[in-house]
């Protein structure tokens, strides 16, 4: 584990929100890719660096609906990108590349949480395929890109990833799948894809984090029944925000914005935050709180899932042979 993995006192907190950690921060000249930036947490993240100066560009895969929601926002631009398809990830990183722009801000924030068993491309299980691969694949493609700029690419983990570190003896749920499970796996993934980025690209000035941004209401529990909320504590049975700790959009998106731009993490890299800081690392036992486990930082498990993510994606900006 990465020995700078303990909280900084950043004067910020879980109630902190954008407007809170990007004040006095000005973007102006920057450019920023936020993927799912048109809705939940990534639609306040557009609307927070947009604010702030940044140009944003919003790929999504449902392009028209992307459009409408950031309408009236300066300085935003919405291209398409479905991340469960590895071709359409490579077409968008042509479109992007041949712009000749530099990237200075990438937020993988886009994805999909206990979804039903889905199988994408050759039967890849659909959370690990959206919520990393497809991210894997647009960060190696963009990679000239975000060399140029010195970017800082932010992956949204989140505490699911206490479910479950790799299951490297069953990565696509061959053998039974269990919606909760693979969203953990398809999180330590992202955390894990955080590590070896920024091993990788520090060279170059490229630095890397995960996050996990609370919990919030939003879109992202589409595939999660009302009975299942309402079990877990979340909401009442009138639909009503029940857990304290609770989170509005702005709050939530404050950690992505935090990891994205603060001073604070200059030199620093490869590392788990949560509540706009970097986050303790945890030996609990128990599931859905705070702090990060092992298992999701670990610099040995992330060079190797880079190596398992090349192979299922063919691609890999860093290889010799690419």
């Amino acid at each position: 584990m990465n020995t700078e993995q303990h909280k900084l006192g950043s004067g910020f907190g879980a109630r902190s929100t954008t407007d809170d950690v990007l004040r006095g921060i000005d973007l102006s000249g920057k450019l920023a890719i936020v993927t799912g930036g048109h809705s939940g947490l990534g639609l306040e993240t557009t609307r927070a660096l947009a604010g702030a100066g940044a140009r944003v560009v919003v790929p999504a895969r449902r392009r028209a609906a992307a459009q409408e929601a950031v309408d009236g926002i300066d300085g935003v631009e919405v291209d398409e990108l479905d991340l469960s398809d590895l071709a359409s990830v490579r077409s968008f990183a042509e479109r992007f590349l041949a712009s000749d722009r530099d990237v200075d801000l990438l937020i993988n924030n886009a994805g999909i949480m206990a979804a039903p068993e889905t199988r994408v491309g050759p039967g890849l299980e659909a959370q690990f395929a959206t919520n990393h691969l497809g991210h894997y694949a647009l960060v190696n493609r963009l990679w000239p890109a975000l060399a140029r700029g010195g970017a800082r690419v932010v992956s949204v983990s989140s505490n699911g990833h206490q479910l479950s570190g790799i299951r490297w003896d069953d990565v696509q749920f061959e053998r039974g799948y269990d919606k909760w499970q693979a969203y953990g796996q398809a999180k330590t993934a992202n955390a894990l894809f955080a590590v070896q980025l920024d091993a990788l690209g520090r060279d170059s000035g490229v630095r890397a984090f995960s996050l996990h941004p609370g919990v919030i209401l939003t879109a992202l529990g589409r595939h999660v029944p009302t009975e299942e909320m309402i079990a877990a504590g979340w909401i009442d049975e009138n639909g009503n925000p029940t857990d304290p700790s609770i989170k509005t959009p702005a709050q939530g998106a404050a950690t992505h914005v935090w990891a994205a731009t603060s001073p604070q993490l200059a030199g620093r890299g490869g590392l788990y935050c949560e509540d706009c800081d970097i986050a303790e690392p945890t030996t609990s036992d128990a599931v859905l709180t705070s702090g990060v486990r092992e298992w999701a930082t670990d610099p040995e498990e992330a060079a190797r899932l880079w190596a398992l993510s090349a192979e299922l994606t063919g691609v890999d900006a860093f290889s010799a042979t690419a």
